[in-house]
């Protein structure tokens, strides 16, 4: 079967780098099977995968038929649909984006098109500014240079929901990847109004909006601060500076190696603001020009990772730790200037730092766990929007460096985090402290917590079935402890159920379902095993709590020893 798809490929595609590529495997049965056997999985993160030939690779075919698949979809619930587009700096990332402008545009789909890389955030924004019924963002996050993507939005402005992604994936399961496109000319479709660039005014809005979050208006006057800047090669350069720079913050020296749209992504293989990696060469500049602050923003510029001083060296701080501090200097600023609305909440993922519920109460502030994803942070504005409460939010965050301020967006949004983190490292300049103090303050106050993550990769074709064949023996052979440490209770959001193991007791948990399990240990420590939603691995999450750093890492290494022997 994989072997006479990957003929009518050789015999009917016309790019020649994607004809030289197939000509390549001719004889590799493996690599013929490993790009023919399955499609390119469509889900609540659209599409993802490695660029290339074949209906298991992010191609122009693949993104092709996919953008039909939401054009019948969307024709199906609205007369007269809408979709908003944007892309990042990624390999053929334009190339995709004006396809799929051109297929939706031949479906008689009103489109909304950035005429150069934009951010996430830009997405969203033009999507509910607009009025869409749907947004496209191409783009892989920060996975490495061989990997594109495509993520779909509702009319909300979030990620797709379960539902609706299964509605699209009905629709492109109906198509012949060859025979079922259609496909308008761009530039008619232009002169013809069916596809209109993003206009200046929207952008301008967006830029706006992200200036009016700020609470210290006059800060980088008061505090004149020094920042390095990298967009890693990706779309946050120009829309981060822009904003940073009408704010008042005009000292700003940029990664040169890093700063222009590049999807090679050459200086480092994960372009990811976690890893130590993608920010050594930030590292080096901010230590060499005595900067006050390092901030990086991941290519589509909705993750933000940053390093700060401490003594004559600068540390990265985890995401958990930029939530914890903006969760507290967001809650103490609005209440210093009296702007602190009533019954306010923060919310976050269930997987992100307990530490942050604590901070939260201590300032009279509620905290809303959701399911991992930025789109139930979106979900639940949209519920206190509904209510016209939409005013009591005050932070969104993830522990995988995503932060949202404000409710114009609704997911991750590099540009306006970037804003109000070096708002906040001013601030602390400005009484004599700094961002590390207020950490500290903050870890003496409450206690010192350990939050890390792991990943385990399962690559390949079998990949998939190892992680399911994990999950499914964790629930039927369930662990009684984690290291030397028992298990006291856990949850599984498969069947939203949290047990107590002591007195057998089972609750309900009143959220969506969802492919995770919590272990709550003695001593108050925490591990949640997690596969993945849009990669080939399972990811643990940590909560350690202790005395110090020391203590805390000798306890995850016992943990360990249990997970290493699962998952490995």
């Amino acid at each position: 079967m994989y072997n006479k798809e990957y003929q009518r490929w050789c015999n009917t595609i016309k790019e020649s780098y994607l004809l030289e590529e197939l000509q390549s495997i001719k004889c590799d049965e493996e690599r013929i099977k490993d790009r023919f056997l399955l499609n390119l999985e469509f889900g609540t993160a659209g599409l993802r995968g490695v660029l290339g030939a074949g209906t298991n690779r992010m191609n122009i075919y693949t993104v092709c038929k996919a953008t039909q698949g939401l054009a019948n979809y969307l024709k199906s619930e609205k007369e007269y649909p809408s979709v908003a587009i944007s892309y990042d700096s990624r390999i053929r990332s334009d190339e995709f984006a004006k396809a799929s402008a051109q297929v939706l545009a031949a479906n008689g789909i009103k489109v909304y098109l950035y005429d150069t890389l934009a951010p996430v955030p830009m997405l969203s924004f033009a999507v509910r500014e607009y009025k869409a019924d749907a947004g496209i963002m191409v783009t892989a996050s920060h996975n490495p240079a061989k990997y594109n993507g495509y993520k779909v939005y509702g009319a909300d402005g979030c990620q797709m929901t379960s539902e609706s992604a299964d509605k699209v994936l009905s629709e492109i399961n109906k198509l012949d990847i060859f025979n079922d496109i259609k496909k308008a000319d761009f530039e008619k479709s232009i002169s013809d109004e069916k596809i209109e660039y993003v206009s200046e005014d929207v952008k301008e809005k967006y830029y706006t909006w992200c200036l009016n979050q700020m609470m210290r208006k006059d800060i980088f006057k008061i505090a004149p601060m020094k920042m390095v800047y990298t967009p890693l090669n990706g779309a946050g350069n120009i829309p981060v500076r822009y904003v940073l720079n009408k704010a008042g913050l005009t000292n700003i020296s940029v990664v040169k190696e890093q700063e222009m749209p590049d999807g090679n992504f050459p200086t480092c293989p994960y372009p990811n603001p976690e890893i130590k990696e993608a920010m050594a060469l930030g590292l080096a500049q901010v230590k060499k020009e005595n900067a006050d602050i390092l901030i990086a923003t991941d290519p589509d510029c909705d993750r933000v990772g940053i390093a700060v001083k401490e003594g004559e060296d600068y540390v990265m701080l985890t995401g958990n730790q930029v939530g914890i501090l903006l969760v507290d200097y967001i809650s103490k600023t609005r209440k210093e200037l009296g702007t602190l609305p009533a019954h306010p909440i923060i919310v976050k993922s269930i997987v992100s730092s307990s530490l942050a519920d604590a901070v939260a109460e201590s300032h009279g502030v509620e905290t809303i766990n959701v399911l991992t994803g930025f789109k139930y942070i979106g979900d639940t504005i949209r519920k206190l929007e509904e209510k016209s409460e939409e005013n009591r939010f005050l932070l969104g965050f993830e522990e995988s460096y995503g932060y949202l301020v404000g409710t114009a967006v609704r997911d991750k949004d590099g540009v306006v985090a970037t804003l109000m983190i070096s708002e906040m490292a001013a601030y602390y300049t400005s009484i004599g402290s700094s961002v590390n103090k207020a950490l500290n303050e903050i870890y003496e106050k409450f206690g010192y917590y350990l939050n890390t993550v792991d990943s385990y990769q399962f690559e390949g074709i079998s990949g998939m079935d190892k992680m399911k064949n994990i999950m499914e023996d964790l629930r039927t052979n369930p662990l009684i402890k984690l290291g030397k440490y028992e298990i006291t209770s856990r949850d599984d959001y498969n069947i939203l159920v949290h047990k107590d193991e002591i007195t057998g007791e089972q609750t309900n948990i009143n959220l969506p379902k969802s492919n995770i399990l919590t272990y709550y240990l003695e001593g108050g420590h925490q591990v949640i095993v997690r596969p993945s939603g849009t990669e080939p691995k399972i990811k643990v999450y940590y909560s350690i709590k202790g005395k110090d750093a020391q203590e805390t890492s000798a306890i995850k290494d016992d943990i360990d020893t249990t997970i290493k022997q699962i998952l490995k």
